[in-house]
């Protein structure tokens, strides 16, 4: 037997299923289970190339010699950078290197410092 949700109107545990609707008995709300699912908050975790968690405003170094599109420059290994902030998108980490500028990297060519 799978466990129903609560109700998201009065937090009522003994809900039940009518077709494809969600009922409470208590208050008589009704919802579908699709919304219940996609209401849920789904919290994105990032992790450097050992597994370690990353956040906001951490150091990392990086661990593998990178090529600037566009440019002759290499960021070498062992290269710190300070202050990352975690974004969504085709690179995880965008973060300001010296010597650089401003940059994108993907959290797989970086280890937290």
């Amino acid at each position: 037997m799978t466990a129903l949700p609560a109700c998201p109107k009065c937090a009522c545990e003994w809900t039940y299923e009518d077709g494809a609707l969600l009922v409470c008995p208590e208050c008589a709300h009704e919802w579908s289970a699709s919304e219940t699912a996609a209401s849920a908050e789904t919290v994105r975790i990032w992790r450097d190339a050992n597994g370690t968690e990353l956040a906001d405003g951490d150091s990392v170094t990086v661990i593998k010699d990178l090529k600037i599109k566009g440019t002759s420059q290499v960021v070498k290994v062992g290269t710190k950078v300070k202050n990352i902030r975690l974004v969504e998108g085709d690179h995880d980490i965008d973060c300001r290197i010296e010597g650089v500028g401003q940059m994108g990297l993907k959290t797989e060519f970086v280890r937290k410092a």
